[in-house]
């Protein structure tokens, strides 16, 4: 199971600067999905993106804390984030 999602757009600046870190942190270990590829996506989250999920939970948005997100991966799936 992929614990990391990244909801982007094509296009976005601040999405491909995103990727970048998730490449660098999390070579081949996240998924990116596109929030115009679904209504309920845009609703939710089309004025923040990007998006990063663990776990299936926001972690952030616009930029990557690059610092919580390696601490909060280093967590077993499921244990409490600080």
């Amino acid at each position: 199971m992929t614990r990391l999602t990244l909801i982007s757009r094509t296009g976005c600046h601040l999405c491909e600067e995103a990727e970048q870190v998730l490449d660098r942190i999390a070579p081949g270990d996240w998924t990116r999905v596109d929030v115009d590829g679904s209504v309920e996506l845009q609703r939710d989250y089309s004025d923040r993106v990007p998006v990063v999920l663990l776990d299936g939970k926001e972690h952030g948005y616009w930029r990557v804390e690059e610092e919580r997100l390696l601490r909060d991966i280093a967590r077993p799936p499921g244990a409490p984030r600080l």
